[in-house]
């Protein structure tokens, strides 16, 4: 897809193509931290793509803090849907503030063509889901941004996530899910779970789409996919996954490069030229500078 030079799909037709992921089950959402990550995930055979505010977070230096400005998310956001044509989910934390606030994100983002965000239950300053130091809100209040945009925003799909596991046990977890349910998410997402029985428990106790996330280095057990789709989770998330491989990856190289003063040692592990022209279309923009220029001087164009 040459996005400069094709339609992107509607946020509501992107919407039902995630909804229609999501109702058939076995859906891995790879994190995609830029464009050029969602082409590459796109390329693999990925369907929907996940908008990690840790992953954006740490391409812009910074920690995953909640401290992303809402133009910074949505306009990341939006890069990625152009470039991919992909249902896109977006992390947007708290929502950037209370309710109007809320509204006005959700606003941004279906404007930016976002089919779903994924909205947690932390008090600002949030932190990293498998980290101490957590607090949460009443569950009255995130059910309120739920509906807040549910209503304003009816095509854009809600992930609620829950972080209670650490503080309110798994009761919590179902409580508020329940509870999250009921004001029209449409999805539940509990963060850092801490075994398979305790994803099982969560499974039984909801009659929801359920997203479970396997990021790594966290509280949750380093499971399969394959383990999470049997228990009967329609989604797992690997959000950052791909930044960390990636930054491991340039962390080496740069150090090489430092050392050595060559890049040759590298080409091997590289992307060729003619890989990344392939990947980013590079020769349809080409092809279409050079027709649009045939026409102004007399050339038949098509």
């Amino acid at each position: 897809m040459a996005w400069l030079l094709e339609p992107v799909p509607s946020q509501a037709e992107l919407a039902e193509r995630f909804r229609r992921c999501v109702a058939q089950g076995n859906l891995i959402i790879p994190g995609a931290h830029d464009p050029l990550a969602g082409l590459l995930a796109k390329r693999a055979g990925f369907s929907v793509l996940y908008l990690s505010g840790a992953a954006l977070s740490a391409s812009y230096g910074l920690p995953d803090l909640g401290v992303l400005t809402l133009e910074e998310v949505v306009r990341r956001a939006e890069r990625l849907v152009q470039a991919t044509g992909l249902p896109v989910l977006v992390d947007i934390d708290t929502g950037f503030g209370e309710i109007l606030n809320v509204v006005r994100a959700a606003q941004e983002l279906v404007g930016a063509g976002v089919a779903a965000v994924q909205l947690e239950d932390q008090e600002m300053p949030k932190r990293c889901g498998h980290l101490s130091g957590k607090r949460l809100v009443s569950p009255e209040t995130m059910a309120e941004k739920i509906r807040a945009i549910k209503r304003v925003c009816p095509t854009l799909c809600v992930v609620a996530r829950t972080d209670a596991r650490a503080l309110e046990g798994i009761e919590g977890v179902l409580a508020r899910s329940r509870l999250y349910l009921e004001a029209g998410a449409d999805a539940i997402f509990p963060e850092a779970l801490e075994s398979h029985e305790e994803f099982r428990q969560v499974r039984q106790a909801l009659a929801a789409p359920l997203l479970a996330n396997l990021t790594e280095f966290g509280r949750t057990p380093p499971l399969t996919a394959s383990e999470l789709f049997a228990l009967g989770y329609e989604m797992v998330l690997f959000p950052v996954s791909a930044l960390r491989v990636a930054a491991h990856a340039m962390a080496r190289f740069y150090t090489h490069l430092a050392q050595h003063g060559s890049s040759r040692e590298y080409l091997e592990q590289m992307q060729t030229r003619a890989e990344l022209y392939e990947l980013i279309q590079y020769n349809a923009y080409e092809d279409f500078d050079q027709e649009i220029s045939n026409w102004g001087s007399g050339g038949r164009g098509y």
